[in-house]
């Protein structure tokens, strides 16, 4: 009879893995599945483009249905995972055995034990949240230019936006709304561009750090030669609804935050019971889970070896970083090995060069890292687009995205907020699904 390969998530890594399932395996090898709690591959680094309003929300999510043919695509969300008897359970009831188990849940946004900040803070990393945020600072100009003489301090605050995070997520989030509030906020009566006040704020030392010092000072000089106050060395205390105090003790008038301090493995991957490494699952350099035949991890919840850095403490190999062009790329090997445990092909380690890195900062900033060569401006611009339509899974959604990006560039910018999403429903816990699944019994 067909083995039973079963691949958890549809982001990056799980597509991919499918995908090349899809490929190399001969339709009576396998029975191919996938579980994923939406019917849709979501391009995720064009996230901040969704919130500037420069692209479509269904440009950048790719139906599995059209990308898969001959996977089973099971929707819902994994509660448990029972290693030892090969099933698991659906949160819609449905239980799904396996031969070989594909692992690739992704990731979630970073929270802290902050005061106010589950209450409050909005990230970036579903379609629902890209288009909240949006439409909540439409909503926020609207209040702010309604507001009577006499307002000012109300003013502030609807007015004052905080981001928390200068890596990719915040940073071009910011970048892209700045230049879209800037584009139409001239069309209110009493609130001008300068009106509105831009707070980024990190621990870290520097912005965009996974670019390295030169172009992350690039970054820096574009996001303050357009007014964001960019604030290093300091995170956030606490917030409530009228202002956001920073550890440094200075009081932020604001009422949106938006939350970007990274991303841990899916709560999933704790309820497993299987050895990890940081939040992420341990694997081997051929994305096996060791001690646990049958079993493979990769992406943004899998701690994979870095076979291509230097060796960290203890002589112990790195980690990749969580990011898209690995989990793509991880998720092709792991394909090809779980093909191979089925006796189609040869396993191989993943070892992957760095082939650069891309930001988007709106407008015609742009920094780009391609084969370790520093572009800024115009160049970079060309680089991070193109690299983001070869990227795309399908032509369709390509050139939907490229006829989004022609038309931003010579209409005026759309005003109209037209989301109708809960504020509630925003917040990153309901957004997310961040409630930790339910551990196996026994």
């Amino acid at each position: 009879m067909p083995r039973r390969v079963l691949v958890v998530g549809a982001g990056f890594a799980g597509l991919y893995a499918a995908r090349g399932l899809e490929r190399l395996l001969p339709g009576d090898t396998a029975e191919l599945t996938l579980v994923s709690p939406r019917n849709y591959f979501l391009y995720s680094p064009l996230l901040p483009d969704v919130t500037a309003g420069i692209v479509e929300p269904r440009h950048i999510a790719v139906p599995l249905h059209q990308v898969l043919r001959r996977t089973r695509i099971v929707i819902g969300r994994v509660t448990t995972v029972d290693v030892a008897a090969r099933t698991l359970q659906v949160d819609t009831g449905e239980t799904l055995g396996w031969d070989r188990l594909v692992l690739t849940p992704g990731s979630v946004t970073r929270q802290f034990d902050v005061p106010g900040v589950p209450e409050r803070a909005h990230g970036v990393k579903t379609l629902g949240e890209a288009r909240y945020l949006r439409d909540h600072l439409l909503g926020e100009l609207d209040r702010a230019d309604a507001l009577p003489p006499g307002s000012d301090g109300e003013r502030r605050e609807r007015l004052g936006v905080v981001a928390v995070g200068a890596g990719y997520s915040s940073t071009e989030v910011v970048a892209q709304l700045q230049r879209m509030v800037d584009a139409v906020s001239a069309r209110w009566e009493r609130v001008r561009p300068g009106d509105v006040r831009w707070t980024l704020v990190d621990v870290a030392d520097s912005v965009l750090p996974e670019l390295g010092p030169r172009l992350g000072r690039a970054a820096l000089d574009v996001l303050r030669r357009r007014g964001v106050d960019v604030r290093l060395g300091v995170t956030v205390a606490s917030a409530d609804d009228h202002a956001v105090t920073l550890t440094d003790g200075a009081v932020v008038p604001a009422r949106t935050l938006v939350w970007g301090a990274g991303v841990v493995a899916n709560p999933l991957v704790g309820s497993l019971g299987l050895p990890t490494e940081k939040g992420r699952l341990v694997v081997d350099a051929r994305l096996r889970v060791p001690g646990t035949p049958g079993v493979w991890a990769a992406g943004d919840a899998a701690a994979v070896p870095d076979l291509t850095a230097d060796q960290g403490a203890g002589g112990r190999a790195r980690v990749t970083p969580p990011t898209a062009q690995h989990a793509l790329r991880q998720g092709c090997a792991l394909a090809r090995n779980v093909a191979a445990s089925l006796g189609v092909g040869r396993s191989r380690d993943y070892r992957h060069h760095d082939l650069g890195l891309v930001a988007d900062l709106g407008g015609r900033d742009a920094l780009a890292r391609p084969l370790g060569i520093p572009l800024t401006g115009l160049p970079a611009k060309v680089v991070t687009r193109g690299y983001h339509l070869f990227a795309l899974p399908d032509t369709a959604s390509a050139v939907r995205v490229a006829g989004d990006w022609l038309l931003s560039a010579v209409l005026p910018v759309q005003g109209a907020a037209i989301t109708e999403i809960p504020d509630e429903d925003a917040l990153i816990p309901q957004a997310q699904h961040v409630t930790p699944p339910r551990a196996p019994a026994g």
